[in-house]
């Protein structure tokens, strides 16, 4: 088609946000004639939701600024089974009270990003479980069940790669793709909603709910996706080796989360400020011309905005501001994030690949080995070799230890 006319798909167009729609031309119009209410859904499995989620987030924001309604659907239903999407094993089920907690934790995300409210363009928050809890299974499965073959179910490539790599796929994980689509029927019935987005991972479940709902209320429905997005290097965004890059400060504080941006490899800098922040293309595309030491300058306002965007205007001005005395001062421990030790442990000693772990610099104590093993990790500034190496209350400087991973992670371990 030639280029969008709707404000919302002609910004995600310019910004690169997406990989496939049912029907680009005909959402366009749809677009262009009023305000439409669209969803995208999001699992309760942690209490926190991380840099991978970005993409959705942001278009939901798009979406509003762009004079539509935004509505996030979270899956206090769905989150029961979990998503079973190119994973080669099942989530762990979790317990109505974890799922509860787990909503909570994913309320302040949202909060920062969408405007809530009762206007016709503020967004809603609904959860799935209102409908489908009550559910009777025999009468659902009579009802809906019919719409969906085995054949079909099974040639989305979601299931088709976890039966190839001869991975057990549950009874109750195939219902998934199938209560996933019963969502986008409710969501249309309830709330107007016809779009929904998601990862590229979505693509079959979103499929199978556009299909739903034309067969049983004839309703013209949509679907979008946002690419699977990798670095240049070829990992996949938002995972370190301290693991997720968590969206919420009781998970990972701002300054950690500004350090990751500014960590930003060279070639992705101009691609991550077009998608994670809503400066001016022009200026973005002034910015991903430079080069050399100039485009510290790029990765710094990358930074800033996206940490601005996550935690708010003086969070990312902290942040930023840690990081100068810290990086241009030489004041090493500055608004570092820290964590303290009791002094009889550290006078014990503690091997250091556990004080990477507890400072959240490595996922576990064996990927702290791993981070000394392969010459990432520092104490005191000096490069920690072996594996095996212990801190103790000799290596305190000033009463506190400073612990990197890498160039810029920094943690301060101080003395409870």
């Amino acid at each position: 088609m030639t280029s969008p006319t709707s404000a919302f798909l002609k910004t995600l167009t310019e910004r690169g946000f997406i990989h496939q729609c049912t029907d680009l031309a005909a959402l366009d119009e749809r677009l262009s004639a009023g305000p439409i209410a669209a969803y995208v859904g999001f699992d309760a499995t942690a209490d926190s939701l991380h840099t991978g989620h970005l993409l959705p987030i942001m278009t939901l924001r798009w979406l509003q600024r762009s004079g539509h309604k935004p509505v996030v659907l979270v899956g206090g239903g769905t989150t029961q089974i979990g998503d079973p999407s190119f994973r080669d094993t099942s989530r762990p089920l979790l317990d109505d009270d974890q799922i509860a907690r787990n909503i909570a934790g994913l309320k302040q995300v949202f909060s920062r990003y969408l405007t809530f409210g009762d206007g016709p363009t503020d967004a809603v928050m609904v959860n799935n479980a209102d409908w489908l809890d009550p559910l009777r299974y025999l009468p659902f499965l009579r009802d809906f069940g019919t719409h969906f073959t085995i054949n079909r179910m099974l040639s989305f490539d979601s299931v088709r790669q976890r039966l190839e790599r001869e991975q057990p796929l549950t009874l109750l994980e195939f219902n998934y793709m199938v209560l996933q689509a019963f969502d986008f029927l409710e969501l249309s019935r309830q709330h107007g909603c016809v779009l929904q987005m998601g990862g590229s991972d979505q693509w079959g479940n979103i499929v199978n709910g556009i299909e739903l709902a034309r067969r049983i209320d004839q309703r013209q429905l949509f679907g979008l996706t946002t690419p699977l997005l990798t670095t240049s290097a070829g990992t996949k965004m938002g995972k370190t080796a301290g693991g997720a890059v968590w969206l919420n400060v009781e998970r990972l504080s701002p300054y950690g989360f500004w350090q990751f941006w500014r960590n930003t490899e060279d070639d992705d800098v101009a691609r991550f400020l077009r998608l994670f922040t809503e400066l001016p293309l022009d200026e973005v595309q002034r910015l991903g011309r430079l080069r050399g030491t100039e485009i510290n300058e790029a990765k710094r306002i990358l930074a800033t905005e996206v940490t601005r965007l996550a935690h708010g205007d003086e969070a990312a001005r902290e942040a930023e501001e840690t990081a100068h005395r810290t990086f241009v001062e030489g004041d090493s421990t500055a608004g570092l994030p820290s964590i303290e030790l009791p002094s009889a442990e550290l006078e014990a000693g503690v091997p250091v690949a556990n004080l990477l772990h507890l400072a959240g610099l490595a996922s576990s104590r064996s990927e702290g080995r791993r981070l000394i093993k392969g010459g990432g990790a520092r104490l005191n500034g000096t490069s920690v070799t072996d594996e095996a190496a212990i801190a103790t209350s000799a290596d305190l400087r000033d009463g506190t230890l400073i612990l990197a991973a890498g160039r810029k992670r920094h943690v301060a371990v101080r003395v409870a």
